[in-house]
């Protein structure tokens, strides 16, 4: 491998000659060999976001010239266009802060830049620290990254994933609505409702975190840029973070503004909690939901079997024929595992101290994966699952027929100690409601066909 000399203020290093990161970039890449896992390219890519937008903020207050803010927002578009994505190598577990990160795109930027200017035979050179890092500190451009990836990863591919089975539920709960069947409460047999009112009830629950997600997405779109180094906003000029914002908001389609308190910008993550809580209870709506469909579609001759579900592939190596409820086995593993990140979220946001958090890659690493594995995990069991739900109408009919709980209906009629006592005879002796009661003579064939009638009792 070929290299050239980079340096900086601890002096010179090695740096592979094809690569355009600098000589921080490289300490860090061999000063934390930990763990394989890389800045999410979301944050990247909010990095260039951020990076153009402060170029053409520092030339609007005279600070950069235009042919160097130019080249900055050039280089940073192609970045935005994934043409460099290779040079971007460095891990989470780095500095606390984001600092090497944030000097990896300084540096990818300076060096592409100064490309750039040589291709468009310019004499000015970019600097990464006084031109491309210009009015910014680390301190306040990562968490401006974060809050712009988190918000692009939740407008842009979780909300959408939501709605699409959102309305796979709501058109399956529509159309399932007059189909009977025995409720269930404590795994136990209870009144009777509809599917489409069971359904209705996931449906809601989608609904609702989507509303929720919406709600607290919007905390996330004040940015902390413009603080600088502890959030005094030292070494840029007034107004500067609401122009970056502005400009970023150009960039992303997004509105974005700059926060009114930089000294919280810079040290809480309460808004990236409140907003992963918000995903936490998507998760957990998604893990009772998908429970219910394997519950419901177990069998296919000794469990529940009131639905079917789709067959995708094999589910036993020795088994033949055995097919499983994959579609629920993986979203509800995606929800353990978003389960987690919330608890890794939710500590290190607490470990803010005096004017800096120092667990932001952390932070955003867990935010971004959860969003993309719930964004996922409902697109893949919607298309594969989902969509697929069909009533077993044969056996939901058996199941209602044969409920004890339909004797609910005669409380009101014979009392609840009579009604009980007809349920347990039924139990006991094997035989139906119907004929319990009869024997015991507190209703004639006629009162029991009139009051026990499951289609009255659902409600609709």
């Amino acid at each position: 491998m070929e290299y050239r000399i980079e340096h900086d203020t601890f002096g010179e290093i090695q740096v592979p000659a094809d690569k355009l990161w600098g000589a921080q970039t490289q300490r860090s890449k061999q000063n934390f060999k930990i763990g394989g896992e890389r800045i999410p390219t979301g944050v990247i890519q909010a990095f260039a976001h951020l990076k153009k937008s402060a170029a053409i903020a520092s030339h609007s207050f005279g600070n950069l010239s235009e042919v160097k803010m130019k080249a900055i927002a050039a280089a940073a578009n192609e970045v935005l266009e994934g043409k460099w994505d290779d040079h971007f190598p460095l891990v989470v577990w780095q500095t606390g802060s984001g600092t090497q990160s944030n000097m990896n795109m300084n540096e990818v930027l300076a060096n592409r830049g100064n490309q750039l200017l040589e291709e468009w035979g310019e004499e000015e050179r970019l600097h990464p620290n006084d031109d491309v890092n210009k009015s910014q500190s680390s301190n306040d451009t990562f968490p401006t990254a974060l809050h712009v990836s988190g918000v692009i990863a939740v407008e842009r591919e979780l909300i959408p994933a939501l709605e699409k089975l959102k309305k796979t539920l709501g058109d399956k709960s529509e159309a399932f609505m007059d189909i009977i069947k025995i409720g269930r409460t404590h795994l136990q047999d209870a009144t009777p409702l509809t599917l489409g009112q069971e359904m209705s009830g996931w449906h809601q629950m989608l609904v609702k975190t989507e509303k929720m997600l919406k709600d607290s997405v919007q905390s996330m779109k004040e940015l902390a840029i413009g603080g600088t180094a502890v959030g005094t906003g030292l070494n840029a000029p007034k107004g500067f973070g609401d122009k970056v914002a502005e400009e970023i908001s150009k960039s992303v389609g997004i509105e974005f503004t700059s926060a009114e308190n930089k000294f919280h910008a810079l040290t809480s993550y309460d808004e990236v909690v409140y907003t992963h809580g918000a995903m936490k209870a998507l998760a957990a709506d998604l893990m009772k939901i998908a429970n219910d469909v394997r519950w419901l579609a177990s069998g296919p001759r000794s469990g529940i079997g009131e639905i079917t579900i789709p067959e995708n592939e094999p589910g036993s190596s020795i088994m033949p024929g055995k097919v499983n409820p994959t579609q629920s086995e993986a979203l509800t593993m995606v929800v353990a595992q978003v389960m987690g990140n919330d608890a890794t979220i939710g500590f290190a946001a607490s470990q803010g101290n005096f004017e800096l958090n120092v667990f932001k890659p952390v932070i955003i690493f867990n935010f971004l994966q959860t969003a993309k594995l719930l964004a996922e995990g409902m697109v893949s069991f919607n298309d594969n699952c989902a969509v697929g739900i069909e009533p077993n109408r044969e056996e939901i009919d058996n199941k209602v027929k044969n409920s004890l709980m339909l004797v609910t209906a005669l409380n009101p009629h014979i009392g609840y100690e009579n009604a009980a006592k007809i349920a347990k005879m039924a139990h006991k002796e094997g035989t139906t409601l119907k004929e319990a009661a009869l024997k015991t003579g507190l209703l004639s064939e006629d009162q029991f066909n009139e009051w026990v009638d499951p289609s009255k009792m659902t409600g609709l």
